[in-house]
């Protein structure tokens, strides 16, 4: 295990909330977590602040004013009640087996309890840590208001994902592919336990601690597998992150979500979405696109997703087997995803569609539909809006669909699709269904220019669009007429914003 950090002492913040440190890694032992001290930020300030996260975690309605809270969450101060972390990993990086990794710019603050449940809090910006790999351990104002934005989008979409509670900056500067200012961004989750703390074991042959970490991700996360015992618990862990990781993957793909670098080490075994790099939400519909400007290959375009997470998933398996022995369970764990993902998307899709029941040819509707959307790169949130709103008035009028129509070059191929899926719909309750799909169908996303405008005006000072982004993103099904532009389509020059690992 490498060797502690040693900087000079930052303050002690003593603050009531922040009840616990010995949670999560912390408390399994020093082969878990080393004891690492955030690098503290001259000149530190707030940029965003997620007041609606910070109630539902029961947190003082004045944090945001509280000088010794701002200190903790720039890492400029240590919390009383214990050391800051960071955790040993390893992974798969674009396929290949990068070996050693772990929390390189990451910090754990401790976990607290709150009306959601133990959380813990992580600190990502404040500076290296052992594992850092000669790296700065800072993010840039720009990739943490994303990471901010992001995640907070996610989960008003109702999908599974890290939270952020707010961002921190100041003046110093961090190069990247040019000289930025720096950010921390405070993350919330359950646990960050990953794929790749799991491989880190066991391709070290380190089978006591293997099993150390399994059973407390289950005694912590999976309560209900507690009384299984020896390879019947482990293989019955497998199988639920399996299905997680399917439901996940679902939720992506029906929301036209791209992660951009599904590495092992990236993959959280509670099925949230993590770590926010190089992400986007499509603009119009392209199957093949690649949103990570480092992806090369394409390993991790939008329509390989549910694939790489199969695959990532036996990666998971492998470094389970010494806790399993018997490779045929373990298969059949695995092979799980096979039928939940294809029957969660089928679910997602009907939902989309404001279909009731089951018809075999739902999926060919759908799929038929999608081949559409990508001929002529129909945007997809627009789409999907527009078609809710249509079938919602086609009950009274008979233009309806003119909207969704105009979106098409190939109008002969969405009419004839449209005949199909008007047949399937049927003539009853077509207010009620659009009514559903505006439930189901946002209306606002974190489109790449939004964060990029916002990112701009917080560059000059001002984080006014952070906040009013933040508030919108929070309810992306509903209206917000001031912000009706923020709906539209993509302009131009959105096509040439180009994301790394490094955004």
């Amino acid at each position: 295990m490498p060797a502690m950090f040693h900087r000079p002492t930052a303050p002690t913040a003593n603050l009531p909330w922040l009840t616990t440190s010995d949670a999560g890694l912390a408390s399994l032992g020093a082969a878990f977590a080393t004891p690492t001290e955030p690098t503290p930020l001259p000149a530190a300030h707030w940029v965003g602040c997620n007041d609606a996260l910070r109630a539902a975690l029961g947190l003082p309605a004045d944090l945001w004013q509280q000088h010794e809270a701002l200190d903790l969450l720039t890492g400029n101060a240590l919390p009383a009640n214990g050391p800051t972390y960071a955790s040993v990993y390893s992974g798969h990086q674009f396929g290949q087996w990068a070996g050693q990794l772990g929390d390189g710019r990451a910090l754990n603050l401790g976990a607290i309890q709150s009306p959601l449940g133990l959380q813990e809090l992580q600190l990502k910006g404040a500076g290296p840590t052992p594992y850092s790999r000669r790296g700065d351990g800072r993010a840039v104002l720009r990739s943490s208001i994303r990471e901010f934005l992001a995640s907070e989008a996610m989960h008003g979409l109702g999908i599974s994902t890290t939270r952020a509670l707010c961002v921190t900056g100041s003046p110093a500067h961090v190069r990247r592919e040019e000289v930025e200012t720096a950010a921390v961004v405070t993350r919330v989750a359950p646990s960050f336990v990953r794929f790749g703390h799991f491989e880190h074991f066991a391709s070290n042959g380190q089978i006591d601690e293997l099993r150390a970490l399994a059973d407390h991700v289950v005694t912590a996360h999976f309560p209900a597998l507690q009384n299984k015992q020896g390879a019947e618990r482990y293989v019955a862990l497998l199988h639920d992150i399996t299905q997680r990781t399917a439901q996940l993957m679902t939720q992506w793909q029906a929301v036209g979500f791209c992660h951009g670098v599904m590495n092992t080490d990236n993959m959280s075994v509670l099925g949230l979405t993590l770590d926010y790099g190089p992400f986007q939400f499509l603009d119009g519909f392209d199957a093949n696109h690649i949103c990570n400007h480092s992806d090369h290959q394409g390993r991790y375009a939008y329509a390989r997703q549910p694939q790489i997470a199969y695959w990532n998933l036996f990666c998971l398996g492998q470094a389970l087997m010494p806790l399993i022995d018997e490779q045929a369970p373990a298969l059949a764990a695995l092979e799980s995803y096979k039928q939940a993902f294809p029957e969660a998307m089928d679910h997602h899709m009907r939902r989309k569609l404001g279909l009731n029941g089951a018809h075999e040819a739902d999926r060919a509707l759908a799929e038929d539909l999608l081949q559409a959307l990508q001929q002529d790169r129909v945007d997809y949130t627009v789409f999907w809006r527009r078609l809710s709103v249509a079938v919602r008035e086609s009950a009274h009028s008979i233009h309806a669909f003119e909207p969704v129509r105009d979106l098409f070059i190939h109008r002969e191929v969405f009419d004839a699709w449209c005949t199909r899926y008007l047949d399937r719909l049927g003539t009853s309750s077509r207010q009620a269904a659009g009514d559903a799909m505006l439930r189901t169908n946002p209306k606002y996303i974190l489109r790449n220019h939004l964060g990029e405008l916002a990112i701009r005006q917080a560059k000059d000072g001002q984080f006014a669009m952070v906040q009013d982004l933040l508030q919108v993103l929070h309810a992306p099904f509903d209206e917000h007429p001031t912000y009706e532009a923020w709906a539209g389509l993509a302009p131009e020059w959105a096509s040439s914003i180009e994301i790394s690992c490094s955004s």
